[in-house]
């Protein structure tokens, strides 16, 4: 999921340099809810990951 949010953060720098604003705005919305929802994923892994029964 990380990988896929730094995809749309590259397809949103690339596109503002060379102007296409519109498509800037999409692409680093859909990376910052991908960006989010990887931190939410991994602070409920850290929480609820393995436990040892020592």
């Amino acid at each position: 999921m990380l990988k896929w949010a730094m995809i749309f953060l590259i397809i949103a720098i690339v596109a503002g340099i060379f102007g296409f604003f519109g498509i800037v705005s999409a692409a680093a919305g859909i990376a910052k809810v991908l960006f989010f929802l990887f931190l939410i994923l991994f602070v409920i892994t850290l929480i609820t990951g393995r436990r040892s029964s020592v």
